[in-house]
């Protein structure tokens, strides 16, 4: 447990005043960054504006203060908007708060036993695939918001959303479309100049300012949702076995997807700020802060890799500018919340638009489609599919389990069994025949090539013999490693050859095929002495039996 120590304490023995002020600087930044974002992300997750900033104080603060990241800022993300909007339908608030707690549980387990390392075992098709998915259902979510319709009905899947776009079109409202584009052109067309000061904050005062000083009919938050300046409240949810069992799927996917999240979040981080993150520590970092969020209201939460730039931008460089973002965000809820009222839901919408864009990866979506194996393509355009036409759940689940599949397939066709050509077999001066070894003629070689395992120990079935052959030896310094299924098809053919009165010897056997041997008694069974280390102790063996 050594190890498991959080950068906030490891920063404070160096810490100085002047890394205070930079700290300060950048969490006050990145704090005008995340406030209308946590608004934006929360109305898209079907939840209250305040319990978006909830999470960026709660989470935000409890990631910082325990992560295993010097720079990470932590809030509400894009990739949860349609899971928990999902998770708010089907089995309200309290569903939400106890799978958002199950989760924390399951990163928490996560860090303990070092499985941070295991997060690259996912593919970069899988991510590439429901990342572009999440991006194309949020901007479907928003296009009523952005044109001002009036649904007939409220849908909660994303292609019905759409259906009722479509249905709903001669509802559109010029008024609202014209504030969107507003604000959607001010996104755009503000960071080409300013840099400091982010867009969002300049779209949402001047829309909000627009609506009210010419009385636009166009809807703001404060029209559809009540305002709360109210700080964020413990709220122990009634926990059931049945509840419990419904929202586990969505607790294993909130769980996966924080920890993808943040720790590729952490890598970016590494590679700006030139620093080291410890992946464990960061794990039990976001399960500690998920719980608390939803223990105090709000929404899950991970490493938000757009925060964390602008955090290692504006000069942050320990956890405390983490910690002042949240402590900044918790006094605009106390003092500030009710101007929240007047910003114009196309401004929302249009924020979101731009969320979708910069996380929808197009262009790596676009390279992979073109240059990848059709293999890793057919898993990006499967998980994407599923992303948008059911959820994130179906849509993992069946990404990883075709991806696993593939690449056993890949690695069971590089695996092969063949014979060697003996050399005399070879005409007298042929050049190919230089670097074959002379064969007893009662021997047969063969070659294994590749790994072993359930997916290619067929390919053994490839031995065969011919007439007048006693030994036959299995040159095995090519396979690295082996499994239960390899070892049943090895002890299959032993049995086989042994009735038919031919040995079995073993060549070059690496370290983790003979420690299956061993700790399943095989290598007794053949007989030690019919393991070989090299090919040429093998040969010289088997001549004298």
């Amino acid at each position: 447990m050594k190890d498991m120590v959080p950068q906030f304490f490891l920063s404070m023995k160096h810490y100085t005043k002047d890394q205070f002020v930079k700290d300060l600087i950048s969490g006050i930044i990145v704090a005008i960054i995340a406030l209308p974002l946590s608004i934006a992300l929360a109305l898209a997750s079907g939840v209250t504006p305040e319990q978006g900033l909830y999470t960026a104080i709660v989470a935000g603060f409890v990631i910082s203060f325990l992560g295993g990241s010097k720079v990470q800022i932590a809030g509400p993300t894009a990739a949860f908007a349609s899971i928990v909007a999902g998770i708010v339908i089907r089995n309200g608030m309290d569903g939400l708060a106890m799978a958002t707690i199950m989760a924390g549980v399951i990163l928490i387990i996560m860090g303990l036993l070092r499985l941070g390392s295991l997060i690259r075992f996912i593919p970069y098709t899988l991510t590439t695939g429901f990342t572009t998915g999440i991006a194309v259902t949020i901007l479907i979510g928003q296009i009523k918001d952005f044109l001002g319709l009036t649904f007939q009905e409220s849908p909660v899947e994303t292609m019905d959303k759409l259906k009722e776009v479509f249905h709903s079109f001669g509802t559109l409202n010029p008024m609202a479309f014209v504030v969107g584009m507003t604000a959607l052109l001010i996104l755009i067309i503000w960071p080409k100049f300013f840099k400091k000061i982010p867009p969002s904050l300049i779209a949402v005062i001047v829309t909000a300012l627009a609506v009210k000083i010419l009385d636009l009919p166009v809807n703001t938050i404060g029209d559809l949702y009540t305002i709360s300046p109210k700080p964020p409240v413990f709220h122990l949810p009634v926990f059931s076995i049945d509840m419990m069992k419904n929202v586990f799927p969505d607790a294993m996917t909130i769980a996966v997807l924080a920890a993808v999240e943040s720790l590729l979040s952490c890598v970016v981080a590494d590679g700006m700020a030139g620093t080291r993150h410890n992946s464990n520590m960061e794990l039990v970092a976001q399960g500690v802060g998920n719980t608390c969020s939803a223990l105090f209201g709000g929404i899950p939460a991970t490493g938000a890799i757009a925060r964390t730039a602008a955090n290692i931008k504006n000069g942050g460089k320990t956890p405390v500018s983490g910690m002042v973002h949240a402590v900044l965000l918790f006094l605009v809820l106390i003092l500030l919340m009710p101007y929240a009222a007047l910003i114009p839901m196309p401004a929302i919408a249009a924020i979101l638009f731009m969320v979708a864009y910069n996380m929808s990866e197009w262009r790596e979506f676009v390279s992979i489609v073109k240059t990848a194996p059709k293999s890793d393509w057919f898993v990006l355009l499967i998980t994407f599919g599923l992303t948008v036409v059911f959820d994130l759940v179906v849509a993992i689940g069946v990404g990883l389990a075709l991806a696993c599949l593939l690449f056993m397939k890949r690695m069971a066709d590089v695996t092969d069994v063949s014979g060697w050509k003996y050399l005399e077999d070879h005409e007298e001066g042929e050049e190919s025949a230089l670097d074959l070894k002379p064969v007893p003629k009662h021997v047969a070689v063969f070659e294994v090539d590749g790994p072993l395992f359930f997916g290619a120990a067929h390919k053994i079935s490839k031995v065969v013999l011919e007439e007048g052959k006693r030994v036959l030896i299995l040159r095995m310094r090519s396979v690295p490693a082996m499994d239960a299924t390899a070892l049943r098809t090895l002890q299959q053919l032993y049995h086989s050859l042994n009735k038919k009165k031919v040995t079995l010897v073993l060549s070059h056997v690496n370290e983790q095929p003979m420690s299956i041997m061993e700790k399943a008694g095989f290598a007794d069974i053949i007989g030690r002495e019919n393991i070989a280390d090299c090919i040429d102790e093998a040969l010289i063996h088997a001549e004298g039996l």
